[in-house]
């Protein structure tokens, strides 16, 4: 006997439930209410709720537990079957069972041995109602056998070679799992060359020098014991070619001919499966593996398909790199022919597995629990498929049918069992088992015959509560066998209802589909069967509806704005509602711009995320009414969906979608971008765009492109999120329509040719196999092209060509399909030298003594070898003739574009000795210098004196001190000193020029005015001209007697008081002049500086000639008319007013592309003083005491 799979572990009261299911098929069957109270007091045959798997496979070192647990009413007892006969379990002390259970303990911690107690067990669970049984239950031992000792022979095979290295694990229980790991517990590493069969051995496709080690390990793990055991490692040695022509050299002699063939391709054989057929059998709903491993060089490549069919989408998985194929949960529908396809560039192999799927019996209609009462009907159906089809038998209380007590209700008819007229005698359990080769299933179904009064099972005077003009239910739950009877009464003394305004259900309920307010009250429900009767009222309140009578209404906002929905409402006084806001149907954002009150919510600066429907919900315990409205925001449009491609040719297609919401601003326009996946996925490009109106649209393609398309709406807020992509549509392949850009012919040694092109863009290649096809030929010397194909490049270098000379190139791009057009050519050199010959013939001409233009005579082209990009003039200065003295030597070029012969050199020192070469510049570099050409520049006008001091101030006389000029620029002829007074109004006196010969440093000036400030203005000179000037002033002190005077005075009281009184007014003048300052006032600047300008450009006044009044270069008033010199009394250099054209470009010059200077030498020389007829006193204190006297 084969019994049924154990059950699930239901709750407690969900077990009950299961107990007493209605009665299939039979409209007389008893509906058993999961009342917990009534199912604790009625009878019920027993039912298995737990039970141990089929095969249960136990730990030898733990105590085996055969589970069985059931429930009845009275509870059920417990027995047990070993093998076919009875387990006597009190003749075995290491044997016990639980208590109030069926479930067996098996000591086996205290000296038992698991394997004593291996069998067949069955569980029976019996009462007086009947016996439950459960499944076969076969304990099996685990086991995890050591390996058998086996002497390993070193693996050597020669490089290229198959290998298979077999694992052979013990037979264990369950079958363990296979690994292989080296010394150093570390998985070996698989690929699509090594990878591990099924049956565990580990398959080489080919061997390769890098798999020679001697720690092949085969690991097996039984999970069951938690153990792990270890094959003796095994060795392998892979041979090279070069080893073994060294084993084949020492073994032969001299005269022998020797040498191992070299690693050879070889095309796919299988490894296994062997031969070219063969056939797997597996169980439905079983996981489907099949395997193919090939060998060959290159390492093949595996591919399945199915004969005559599809393998099974979502169920079919590729494992062991593509070697294994696996479907899980298999049906009859998968059987056929499966084909593994083993592939590499030498040819190819296969094997053809045919598959059948059989199966084990599986439930149509598993038989169903029946409750009845006495003198009804019913029946048990037992309905199972399977491949062969299962066979069908029946057992009653664990008993086969055909030799069971004989009861005359009962007729068995194949899968089905009918009852008629049952009694209560006739409860019991009945068995169904269907079994085929492949396996069985046992169900146990009771028939329980019940004699019961009406039960009325509902609460005595329940309170029912519904909302008028909906349907009242109003209950009377019931149990009763044989059925009870049910009617309903309105009131006390009301008469029994009938009629079409109630419904009456088989379950005992009273519905009233339209409850008024007049049909609140009292209900009585009435049960009676032959063996009793029995009532129970409950109560009725109708209720008001509850009413939105504001809704809130559909609103339109911009963004920061704010937007309120309303929603009033009428109720039932005796009902609370509750409102409640929703966006979208969803809780509304955890926001504080959402403001929800009594009757509204109002949304203050609204966004776009806030666009939606917004619904008020109003709860009651009975009712629930909403109100939606729709809150849009203007925003950017939705995107556009539904894209569809239709009219599919070469090079165009149409695409069509749908627009997506506007968001109340019409949409302007749509873009369209494309998506190329075959060569740049995930990289939108711009395709065209189309007006808003529109939404069908014409797209060019282009060969060999993985198109997929996406649309973007445009309206005045901005774009829309980009669309769905639309569907890949894959272009066919064609010829290139265009040739690489920008070919270039330049050589990079002289030597060679590199030709350069902007290779092609993905899309461009219109097709795989991308390469381009070369081709060139020396200009107006080779008839025949020169060309190679090369790979998707962009360089390709000729060597071996004539120093610079030119060639026709041409650059033809290519595919798997064809060329491209005819291309253009170009014109490229080959690789340049340096110039051979220096310029000739070179002249210096000196224009100034800071200017001079050099010219020369070109070189012949023939010996630049590259292209003439200009000359370069080395120029530097030998030494200056003023000082004759050598310094460190500077050296100074100037760049000349292009074929000139002349250029200028500017910023020459005057009287100096120079010398310069010039030199032929091409694409490589310089040519060789031409012979140092020396010139001379002439004396031009010094620089300033290097300082001026003026020391030993007397009454009369003042002493000055100088230094030569730094740049004397030629032979100094003499010193101009010019000096003139200032006088206390600030006013220019006569001028004075002395020369003093060159040789001097210093000088007394006597016969001065005592205290009395003079200016003095002082430059050097050369035949030339006056250099720059430099100026400085000083003071002669007072009289000794005039001071010893002024003394006196000043110790007066008087003139104390009187000094005081000037002091206050003066100060308050300065205020008055400082507020006007900063008020804004004109402050004369450049009359101040004017004022110590050279005095040669003082304005006369129109009216008298005198000079213009001066202000002290420490006084900050305002001065009339006049210059000063800067504060810090330096004079600039003097500099050149020459305006040249044609200096070179380099480090000091800038140059127009035709190799001329831009810019010009130009400045002004400080004019002389001006004479002058005044005189004036100093402004200093001492003087204005002197105007007192």
């Amino acid at each position: 006997m084969q019994p049924k799979n154990m059950m699930k572990k239901k709750s407690t009261s969900a077990s009950k439930a299961s107990l007493l299911l209605f009665l299939c098929q039979m409209i007389s069957a008893l509906d058993v209410p999961l009342d917990s109270k009534l199912l604790e007091e009625l009878s019920q045959p027993p039912t298995i709720t737990q039970q141990s798997p089929k095969d249960y496979i136990v730990d030898p070192r733990e105590n085996i537990v055969i589970q069985c647990e059931a429930k009845g009413k009275p509870p059920p007892s417990f027995s047990w079957t070993r093998n076919g006969t009875h387990f006597d379990i009190d003749k075995d002390a290491q044997v016990t069972m639980k208590p109030n259970s069926g479930t067996l303990v098996i000591n086996i911690m205290n000296g038992g041995k698991a394997e004593a107690y291996e069998g067949v067990y069955q569980c029976t669970a019996r009462n007086e109602r009947g016996a439950a049984i459960s499944n076969n239950i076969v304990i099996r031992s685990s086991r995890s056998p050591l390996w058998t000792k086996e002497k390993l022979e070193p693996n050597q095979v020669r490089e290229g070679d198959s290998l298979v290295l077999h694992c052979r694990p013990p037979v264990g229980l369950p079958p363990p799992i296979i690994f292989w790991m080296d010394n150093a517990f570390q998985r070996l590493p698989q690929s699509e060359r090594v990878s591990q069969g099924l049956n565990g051995d580990l398959y080489f496709s080919n061997v390769q020098p890098e798999d020679t080690r001697e720690d092949y390990i085969c690991y097996a793990r039984f999970n069951h014991t938690q153990t792990i055991q270890q094959k003796q490692p095994i060795s392998v040695k892979v041979l090279s070619v070069d080893s073994l022509n060294d084993t084949i050299a020492a073994n032969l002699s001299d005269t022998d001919i020797y040498g191992a063939k070299p690693v050879t391709e070889r095309q796919p054989i299988l490894l296994t499966p062997t031969g070219s057929t063969s056939n797997k059998v597996e169980l439905r709903g079983n996981v489907l593996l099949l395997e193919c491993i090939a060998a060959g060089l290159p390492t093949p490549v595996i591919r399945w398909i199915k004969e005559g069919g599809e393998l099974p989408a979502n169920r079919t998985f590729f494992e062991n790199f593509k070697k294994t194929l696996k479907i899980i949960d298999v049906s009859e529908a998968d059987s056929g022919n499966y084909k593994c396809i083993a592939r590499n560039i030498l040819g190819s192999t296969h094997h053809v597995i045919s598959v059948t799927v059989k199966a084990a019996p599986y439930w149509i209609t598993a038989p169903r629990n029946l409750v009845l009462s006495p003198g009804e009907d019913g029946t048990l159906i037992c309905r199972a498929n399977g491949n062969p089809k299962p066979s069908i038998s029946w057992l009653t209380n664990g008993v086969p049918i055909a030799i069971a007590p004989e009861d005359p209700s009962r007729k068995v008819d194949g899968d089905t069992i009918i009852f008629s007229d049952v009694q209560e005698r006739s409860s019991a359990v009945y068995q169904c088992n269907a079994s085929n080769e492949y396996g069985y299933l046992l169900a146990n179904a009771f028939v329980n015959v019940l004699a019961e009064p009406p039960r009325i099972l509902t609460p005595a005077n329940k309170l029912y509560q519904v909302i008028a003009n909906n349907p009242a239910l109003l209950d009377c739950a019931y149990f009763g066998s044989p059925k009870p009877e049910i009617e309903w009464f309105k009131g006390v003394k009301g008469s029994i209802l009938r009629g079409n305004e109630y419904v009456f259900h088989d379950n005992g309920t009273l519905e009233i589909p339209l409850a008024q307010k007049d049909s609140t009250g009292t209900y009585t429900c009435v049960a009676r069967n032959e063996l009793g009767k029995i009532q129970n009222e409950v109560q009725l309140e109708v209720k008001d509806p509850t009413m939105i009578i504001k809704q809130p209404e559909y609103k339109v906002i911009q963004r920061a704005g704010q937007v309120s929905f309303e929603c009033t409402i009428k109720h039932d006084p005796t009902l609370i509602p509750t409102v409640i806001w929703l966006k979208d149907n969803g809780e509304l954002p955890d926001d504080e711009r959402f403001l929800v009150g009594k009757d509204n919510l109002t949304i203050m600066n609204v966004t776009d995320k806030d666009d939606g429907t917004y619904t008020c919900i109003i709860n009651t315990t009975l009712d629930s009414v909403s109100a939606s409205a729709v809150l849009t925001v203007v925003a950017r449009p939705n995107p556009p969906f539904d894209l569809e491609l239709t009219g599919q040719l070469e090079r165009s297609i149409e695409l069509s979608w749908i627009p997506g919401d506007e968001n109340n601003s019409p949409i302007t326009n749509f873009l369209i971008e494309y998506e190329d996946g075959l060569h740049e996925p995930g990289v939108w490009h711009y395709q065209t765009e189309v007006p808003g109106t529109q939404t069908t649209v014409q797209l060019k393609l282009s060969p060999y492109v993985n198109y997929s398309f996406r649309v973007i709406a445009v309206n005045e807020i901005g774009r829309s999120q980009p669309s769905e992509p639309s569907e890949q549509y894959l272009t066919k392949a064609a010829n290139p329509d265009e040739n690489p850009s920008n070919v270039q012919g330049i050589g990079s040694e002289p030597d060679n040719l590199v030709i350069t092109w902007e290779s092609l863009k993905g899309f461009q290649s219109n097709g795989p196999g991308l390469q381009y096809k070369v081709s060139w030929r020396q200009k107006d010397f080779d008839d025949e092209w020169t060309s190679v194909i090369v790979a998707n490049v962009s360089k390709y270098i000729v060597s071996g060509t004539p120093t610079f000379v030119p060639y026709e190139i041409k650059v033809q791009a290519l595919n798997d399909l064809g060329y491209a057009p005819e291309p253009s050519e170009v014109i490229g050199h080959s690789g340049e030298d340096l110039p051979m010959v220096a310029p000739g013939n070179v002249q210096v001409h000196v224009l100034n003594s800071t200017l001079a233009k050099v010219h020369w005579d070109p070189v012949p082209l023939k010996t630049v070898r590259g292209h003439l990009q200009g000359y370069k003039v080395y120029y530097w200065k030998v030494q200056s003739l003023s000082r004759r003295s050598r310094r460190h030597v500077e050296k100074k070029i100037l760049t000349f574009r292009g074929n000139k012969t002349f250029g200028m050199l500017p910023g020459l020192e005057p009287y100096s000795s120079y010398k310069l070469n010039v030199r032929v510049v091409n694409g490589k570099g310089e040519g060789p210098a031409s012979p140092d050409k020396v010139f001379k520049t002439p004396e031009g006008v010094p620089s300033s004196p290097s300082f001026l001091k003026i020391t030993n101030p007397t009454l009369d006389s003042l002493t000055l001190e100088w230094g030569s000029p730094t740049h004397p620029n030629g032979v100094l002829t003499s010193y101009i000193l010019k000096f003139q007074p200032i006088n206390n109004t600030h006013e220019l006196g006569p001028l004075v020029e002395i020369r003093i010969p060159a040789n001097e440093s210093s000088l007394i000036l006597k016969n001065l005015n005592y205290s009395t400030r003079y200016k003095f203005y002082f430059n050097a000179q050369t035949s030339v001209g006056s250099g720059s000037q430099i100026t400085e002033e000083a003071v002669t002190i007072m009289d000794e007697a005039m001071a010893s005077r002024q003394v006196d005075i000043a110790t007066q009281g008087w003139f104390i008081g009187l000094m005081c009184a000037v002091a206050l007014l003066i100060l308050i003048l300065l205020i008055v002049c400082f507020i006007r300052r900063n008020k804004g006032g004109k402050y004369p600047v450049k009359e101040k500086e004017d004022a110590h300008a050279d005095p040669e450009i003082q304005p006369m006044k129109e009216d008298d000639g005198t000079f213009g009044e001066y202000s002290d270069a420490e006084d900050h008033k305002p001065l009339k008319k006049g210059s000063r010199t800067p504060s810090d009394r330096t004079v600039k250099k003097e500099d050149s007013d020459d305006s040249l054209v044609d200096y070179g470009e380099g480090v000091n010059g800038q140059f127009n592309e035709d190799g001329s200077f831009i810019g010009q030498y130009s400045g002004k020389k400080e004019k002389e003083p001006a004479e002058g007829n005044e005189s004036s006193e100093a402004p200093s204190p001492v003087n204005a005491m002197n105007s007192f006297v």
